[in-house]
This record gives C-alpha cells, structure tokens and sequence, in this order.
C-alpha cells in the first residue's frame, strides 16, 4: 500500500471512528467508504477493505526482496564464522562462488578482508606448547571432603574452575589451539610408507600454537558420587557430554569434563582453535573408554558399551578430536620387553583402536618412552605411531625426522599447580586461576 492510500486510509478510519462513537454510521457504510478511498468498490463481498491487485504486487516483491537478504545475510554470516576459524580459503570461496552476492558491496569488502588477514599469516618460529590435562573435579565439596579419595582427587586432578581459567588465560595470552599433524608435512609412497618434514606453521602474528592432551579417558579411577564425572555420553542434541551426579544424587549432563568443556570454550570463542583443532584423547585399554568397559569377559552388556564408545569417538572425530594410545595396560613402556610391548599395543587395537578407528599417535604412558632407535621403536613407528609423545620435566621438545615426530608434554595436575606454580608461568598465572579449595 502507498504512502498516499495509508494516509487516505487512516483518514477515512478516523472520520469512521468518530462517527461510529457518535453512533452516526454502520460498519457497512464504513466499508464502502474504504472501498471508495482504494478503489475497490463493489470487487470484494460487503466492499470488505483488501489490497487491491497492485497493492498485492508490492508486497509480494517486498517480501521476495526480504527473503533474498535474508538468505544473502546467512551466507555472509557462514562465511565470518568460517573466518573466525581461520578457514580463509574457504570463506572467500563460498563468498565468490554465491549468485546471491555477485554484485554485493558487502561481499567484495568481506573478500578483500579475509584476503588481508590469510596474506598476513606468518611462520611461528618457536616452541610449541603441549599441555596435557586430566579429568576435571566438577563438585569441589563433593571430591575434596576429607575421604580416603579426597587427597587422590586434588593431587591428581585439576577442578573444572581452573581449567576454565587457564584456557581463558592461554587465550588472552594469544594461544591458538592446533592439531599435532600440523607439525609436519605426510608423504605417503603410494605403498603405505609415510615420510615425514616439518611443516611450517603459519599463524597471524604474535600468535602461539597450543597442543592439548587428555590423559588415559577411561574414568576407572572415579568414584560416582564424588562430584567427578564418571563417563562420556551423547545428549538429547548430539554433543558429547560428561554426566556425573550431584549432591542431591541427580545425575547432570553437561559440560562437566576436560572433553566438553574445550568443546564449549571453542563454542564461545572461535578464534580459540585453528581451522577446527580440538585435542589428543589418550586411551589406555584395560578398563575400557570414556567410562565403557568394553572387553568381552567383563561382566556388563559389553557390545552395547562398545556400540556406545563406537558412536561417542565418531562424533569426537567429527568435532576435530584425535585419539592416542597409551597401550593396553597404560605401564612404563621403557620397561617392557620387545615381545611384552607388541602384545600391549596389538591387545589395545583389539579392545579400543577398533572401536575409536586409525590411530597414528602415542602417548608414552608416565612419559616412559622406548630407547630411539631400537626394535621397540621401529616396531611402534613401523605400526603406523609416527606422532609420539614424552614427558619433559621442565622444557618443551620437537623434533621431526622422515620416520616420526616427537614432542613432550606438561602434565597440569593439582599437586603441580600447588608445588609448581612456576612450571607453568610462561603460559598462565597460578595464582590468578587455582581454587580456594586448595
């Protein structure tokens, strides 16, 4: 409707009103006389005031025009959230290649941007951080309460405040979160051998990469009811989540554990993880996965659980997860015999690298690492565990040859945190992020 009519028809509802309140005129003459002001008298039954044909024609392009804007805004926001990711490549891709946008202003400038920000990526020449975490203490009150479990709890697990803290202050520190394989360049020889170079790591500047690590995800060492939670679980909406139960004895599902809880500081800070990185999950076999037991001889409904681990770590992977093993028995592999250790690692792709899928990491349980070279090496390397990963007391290690990538990893524990603080102080402040309950 024009401007024009509105106003005729906002006199004419006025002059009706007016008289309709002195009792002056009937609802029909009110509506022929609409249908006078819009020329539609005699079209419609009782002259009932309705747009007239061009009047429909205008609003019909309106609302054609609303939908194409709002379909234009939807591929603009998908291609900012794909930035916000780092995925420069293709934001600008799904922005060039959209009819929608081709002459859109805003189209062109958010290219020119995105463009800007890849060609301003540069090479980190540094060291990469890898932190490795535990399970998290969801209920302080519950897991530190003065029980035969509570010093076990606070010494070896870190509470899900601090681990809040400390990703929120790696992030203010400039930290991105990457995925190890970043660190080096895969040529396969077509024969199943694979080469490996390192690999530059392209960051915007003043920029640092972060590798994070969870360690040995079966939840064998928890007790329900200690305000920890005890297992991984898909929820009503998909997602992976923890579940433990409260005080109350309420079992809560959410984003109670090291695993979701990165899920949902990535969630709410993107530029936190490069093009979709997430972490290492380390799994040992003994006593199942992600809070499963899944081996045939135990006594519970083991193909069910290993259905159910099988749909969490497809899920994990689609999140950007890795896994890792830590053998079967999760021992000091420096220890064990050639024949010992082949059986460790073929009993764990039996029991969980069957379930989680391809694995090429290791994480050397304890940080006990096999002598480099020796058969035990060359018999892990020659399995498909390029990716191995140590324990360093105090300084950070890469090296990369053709056969493998090493790196070590910090351990972030309670009683590291408590006795510690300055192993960690080039990364995060202690003091400003560990709990009152300590």
């Amino acid at each position: 409707m024009t401007a024009r009519k509105i106003r005729i028809v906002f006199a004419v509802l006025m002059g009706a009103g007016a008289a309709l309140g002195a009792g002056g005129c009937s609802r029909s003459v009110i509506n022929y006389q609409i249908a006078e002001s819009i020329g539609t008298v005699g079209e419609y039954e009782n002259n009932a005031p309705v747009e007239t044909p061009k009047m429909q024609a205008e609003r019909e392009l309106e609302e054609a025009e609303a939908d194409l804007e709002a379909e234009r805004t939807a591929v603009l926001e998908e291609a900012a959230d794909l930035a916000a990711g780092y995925w420069y490549d293709e934001a600008i891709t799904l922005l060039q290649e959209s009819s929608l946008l081709s002459e859109d202003e805003r189209a062109s400038a958010a290219i020119e941007e995105y463009e800007t920000a890849k060609n301003s990526l540069v090479v980190y020449d540094g060291e990469v951080l890898h932190l490795n975490f535990p399970n998290l203490i969801a209920d302080t009150a519950l897991a530190i309460d003065g029980d035969s479990y509570a010093t076990t709890y606070s010494q070896n697990l870190i509470t899900l405040e601090e681990f809040e803290g400390i990703l929120t202050q790696l992030y203010e520190n400039d930290y991105i979160l990457i995925d190890i394989h970043s660190l080096a360049d895969e040529t396969d020889d077509g024969f199943g051998d694979i080469t490996l170079n390192a690999a530059s790591v392209m960051l915007p500047e003043g920029k640092k990469p972060l590798i994070i690590s969870v360690e040995n995800l079966n939840y064998a060492n928890v007790r329900s009811g200690d305000g920890i939670a005890t297992r991984l679980l898909l929820d009503d909406e998909g997602k992976v989540a923890a579940t433990y139960v409260d005080s109350n004895g309420v079992t809560q599902t959410g984003a109670y554990d090291t695993v979701p809880a990165l899920e949902q500081f990535i969630e709410e800070h993107p530029d936190f993880s490069w093009q979709g990185a997430r972490g290492i999950i380390g799994l040992s076999g003994k006593y199942g996965a992600f809070g499963y037991e899944v081996e045939e001889d135990s006594d519970v409904n083991w193909e069910s659980n290993a259905d159910t681990v099988k749909q969490i770590a497809a899920k994990l992977t689609e999140d950007g997860w890795t896994f890792a093993t830590q053998g079967y028995s999760y021992t000091y592999m420096k220890d064990l015999s050639y024949d010992s250790l082949t059986e460790d690692i073929i009993k764990w792709e039996d029991a969980i690298g069957s379930l989680v899928g391809d694995c090429d990491t290791l994480i050397y349980p304890y940080g006990s690492e096999v002598e480099y070279i020796s058969d035990e090496s060359v018999y892990l390397t020659g399995s498909g565990y390029i990716y191995l990963v140590g324990l360093w007391a105090s300084d950070d290690y890469l090296a990369v040859n053709e056969t493998y990538l090493r790196q070590t990893r910090r351990s972030i524990t309670g009683y590291l945190l408590e006795n510690y603080p300055e192993y960690y102080a080039s990364f995060f402040t202690v003091s400003e992020i560990i709990d009152d309950v300590r």
